[in-house]
This record gives C-alpha cells, sequence and structure tokens, in this order.
C-alpha cells in the first residue's frame, strides 16, 4: 500500500481488511526516492513544528518502534473498516496534536470538524470533570439539569421549539427520517398511504446507519449493504426544478440537504435553491431538513450554517462539535412536527446524559457570542484569501471555496500525496469529494499565525502532486 492510500481514512473509498492493515504498517515504498526526503524536511516548518524530533528512534518505514508496535496490536483486535493515516496519537494542546514519539502537528482536521474549541479547552475540561464528579449517566427514564438546560439554549438561539437528543450525526439523522414519516402519517389519517418518500441530493452524505446510508449518494459506501430503505430519489445539488417536480407528486415525506456540503467537496447552497426548497415543501405539505451536522454551530461563521441564507427548516440535524469531542447529536423540530410525536415512537439509552449536555453548554455558550463568530468569519475570510493567493498560481488548483473555516482546495488530480506530505512536514488535513479536494476544518479557535503556517506548509507540499 503506497503512502497515498492512507486518504482513504478519512474519505472510505476502501474497506480496509485486517491483511491490508498489516500490508500497510510495513509501509514498503515509504523508503523509496521523494517520499522518503519528504518525510524528513531538511528544515522544520517556520512554526518550528517538531516533526524532526526523534528521528533516530524510527525504523526504515519512517515509523517510531512505539507507534509501529501499536499499530500491529491495533491489526490483531480492531474492526478493519479504516484504513488509518500512519499516526498514534497521544494527546493535544489548543490546535497542536502531540503522536506517541512528540512529533507535533498543526491540526486542521479537528476531529473531522469536532473539536470547535482545540484540545484542552480549560473552561470544557473543567465542566467535564465537574460534571463527572457529580452525575454522568441515569437514562431518559429520569430528568436531568444539564438535558433541559441545554434544550432551552438550543431552542433560543435558534427556529426551534423543541430538541430530540442522540449520540451521533448518522443517528440524528435516523431520528429525523422516522420523524418525517411519522408526520406524514399524524397529518394524513384517514390516508393508506401517507408520502413516505424522501429526496436527497448529489455529493451528499448523511451517515452510516442503514437510514442514514440510504440518504447518502456515494455509490461505494451504499453497494456492499444493499437493499437499502426503498424510496430514495437523488437529484442533483441546487437543481430547483427537478427538485419541485418531484415534491408536487405528493409522494415526497421530507427533503434532506446539507446548506454546505462537506463530505461531498464542500459544496454551498444558494439562498435561490432553498428558498426554492422551502416553498415547494410548504406547498405540497413535505417537511424540509437541513442536516448541519459538519458546517453547523459556527462553522461557517453563522451559529447555524442557514442564518447566511434566511431560510429556514422544519427540522435540522445537529452533532460533530456540539460536545466539543464527546459523542452527542441532536434533532431540532418545530412544535408542529413534535406534535407528531408520541411517548415510545424513538429512544435512546445514552442520548442526552448529563455529561455530554454539561459539555455541550459550555461549547455552545462559547461559540454562540457574536464576537466569537465575528472572529470565525473574519479569520475564514482571510485565510481563504491568503490561500488564493499563495496557490492560486498553481497548476493542479481549480479552486479555492468554502465559508468561514470548512474550506475546499480543489484539485485537477488526487489529494493523497499532498495529505502525506503535509503530514511529515508536521500539519494534518483530510480530504473529501473524490479524493480530489483538501478539506481545512481547524478548530474554530485557531489563531492567524497558525493559519498563515499552516499555508505556508501547504505551499511547501504542493510539489508532491507533481
Amino acid at each position: 500500500m503506497t503512502s497515498s492510500s492512507f486518504l482513504q481514512y478519512i474519505i472510505g473509498n476502501t474497506v480496509a481488511s485486517p491483511t491490508n492493515l498489516r500490508r500497510q504498517f510495513n509501509l514498503p515504498n515509504l523508503t523509496s526516492g521523494h517520499q522518503k526526503r519528504a518525510q524528513f524536511p531538511s528544515s522544520p516548518p517556520s512554526a518550528c513544528l517538531n516533526v524532526h524530533v526523534l528521528q533516530q528512534k524510527k525504523n526504515a518505514s519512517g515509523i517510531g518502534a512505539k507507534s509501529k508496535e501499536i499499530m500491529e496490536e491495533d491489526a490483531k483486535v480492531i474492526v478493519g473498516t479504516y484504513a488509518r493515516a500512519p499516526l498514534v496519537l497521544s494527546h493535544g494542546k489548543g490546535c497542536k496534536l502531540y503522536d506517541v514519539e512528540g512529533r507535533e502537528f498543526l491540526d486542521f482536521t479537528s476531529g473531522i470538524a469536532v473539536n470547535a474549541l482545540g484540545h484542552g479547552d480549560p473552561d470544557w475540561v473543567q465542566a467535564v470533570s465537574d460534571q463527572a464528579r457529580t452525575l454522568a449517566h441515569v437514562s431518559n427514564i429520569f430528568y436531568t439539569v444539564p438535558m433541559v438546560e441545554l434544550a432551552k439554549r438550543l431552542v433560543s438561539s435558534s427556529f426551534a421549539d423543541r430538541v430530540f437528543y442522540t449520540n451521533s450525526g448518522t443517528e440524528a439523522n435516523e431520528a429525523a427520517i422516522k420523524f418525517a414519516r411519522k408526520f406524514q402519517r399524524h397529518t394524513h389519517p384517514d390516508e393508506k398511504n401517507p408520502p413516505t418518500e424522501f429526496i436527497a441530493f448529489s455529493n451528499c452524505f448523511h451517515g452510516r446507519t442503514i437510514g442514514a446510508l440510504s440518504l447518502t449518494s456515494k455509490e461505494n459506501y451504499r453497494s456492499p449493504f444493499e437493499p437499502l430503505m426503498p424510496g430514495v430519489t437523488f437529484l442533483e445539488y441546487g437543481n430547483s426544478e427537478a427538485a419541485r417536480e418531484l415534491i408536487l407528486s405528493g409522494k415526497v415525506a421530507a427533503v434532506f440537504v446539507e446548506p454546505v456540503q462537506g463530505e461531498g467537496g464542500i459544496y454551498s447552497a444558494t439562498k435561490e435553491f432553498l428558498q426554492s426548497l422551502r416553498a415547494t415543501c410548504d406547498e405540497a405539505g413535505s417537511l424540509l431538513v437541513y442536516d448541519e451536522v459538519q458546517c453547523g454551530l459556527g462553522r461557517t461563521g453563522y451559529l447555524w450554517a442557514h442564518e447566511a441564507y434566511g431560510v429556514y427548516p422544519d427540522i435540522m440535524t445537529l452533532a460533530k462539535p456540539l460536545a466539543g469531542g464527546l459523542p452527542i447529536g441532536a434533532v431540532l423540530v418545530t412544535e408542529r412536527v413534535s406534535s407528531a410525536i408520541s411517548p415510545g415512537d424513538h429512544g435512546s439509552t445514552f442520548a442526552g446524559g448529563p455529561l455530554v449536555c454539561q459539555a455541550a453548554l459550555t461549547v455552545l455558550d462559547k461559540i454562540s457570542s457574536p464576537s466569537f463568530l465575528a472572529s470565525v468569519s473574519k479569520k475564514g475570510h482571510d485565510f481563504r484569501e491568503l490561500l488564493a493567493k499563495k496557490l492560486g498560481g498553481n497548476q493542479h488548483v481549480k479552486e479555492v471555496r468554502g465559508k468561514g473555516l470548512i474550506i475546499g482546495i480543489e484539485l485537477d488530480v488526487q489529494a493523497g500525496p499532498l495529505v502525506d506530505a503535509c503530514r511529515n512536514s508536521g500539519m494534518l488535513i483530510l480530504t473529501a469529494g473524490k479524493g480530489n479536494i483538501v478539506r481545512l476544518v481547524p478548530p474554530l479557535t485557531i489563531s492567524e499565525r497558525e493559519l498563515e503556517t499552516g499555508a505556508e506548509i501547504l505551499l511547501k507540499c504542493f510539489p508532491s502532486l507533481d
């Protein structure tokens, strides 16, 4: 397995078997030619990231002995669903991560847009520590204060009237599917066949459980698990006319759309597209569902990504950054939708526990500050301009796009070599789309200087694409 194959650990284009994992740990091609030279840069990047530390303890593949041992143990006991990067992380601070050998990395992944406050935020740590000592879990058989307080804050800061908690983004979308179908049955009590179908769009990603996977467009995610949930039609993202025609058929329970697509390639909707969906759903009685699992909660410089358009949904799903690294998801709904849901219609053992809700209160309080959101918007604008200036003349760069601190660099080649080169130079980045888009989602707390350093490392590593 070549070094570039490790980009699969994010975009999931292959499912690694234990045999493939063992092969990747040997990394036979990393010792050849330019790859080996790129792994040990002659001088560290300008931020003095410690990628040169403890090189003498690495084996011939360039992986430290301790890291290699842990990866080999992983291959023996972990189900092989991930083709991971050859990196064993031990701790983090702010926007930096460190591996078990002590190397330092500038983190432009945020755990896939999860660690919005970076690593080890002191207020978050204090909230988690205090709540863990007080009460961690009781299930939804009982009430707890953090659950109610977080719901009140989410409602007061959004279009929604009520909240349902889950443990992840895919579970939030599963709940939204169920709520949409129950709503249609509730509003069509005398019809034998109320609307049950769904619309989703090209390049979309809504999760990996069966219902959410059925709404996810990427064929190689779907095909190993077919047959999936029937009744889903995929339309071109942004095609208002096709959506209108199908919605008005009267068969559509709900339309699922990401205001800004993350996994699909950092594509943003237009206001006209969302307005058309809203108007047509209202006309037909279908529900409009926004998936803001990745683009929500400050990532675009707005608290909710759809606020930039002024077009509001009936249901919104959240997850990734909400608890700052702890597992939580949420489904925000209007009172009209909530009125269709009865006790026993859905549930979760762990969702909405006091520990994760208290962590989420801390995250939400920080991110919802107008000054914090303004800083995200400014940093994102300045960073995109800097990237366009530094990389715009590169033959492989087709476009730099995004909103706030969710940024995509579209290339005319696969991004794998660049991912590897950046990692070897002390910077962690992701891919998106079909593997040809660099996805940059750093902590929202990242400094201007760290953004400049990231741009410098990217510029330095672009020759790897040649």
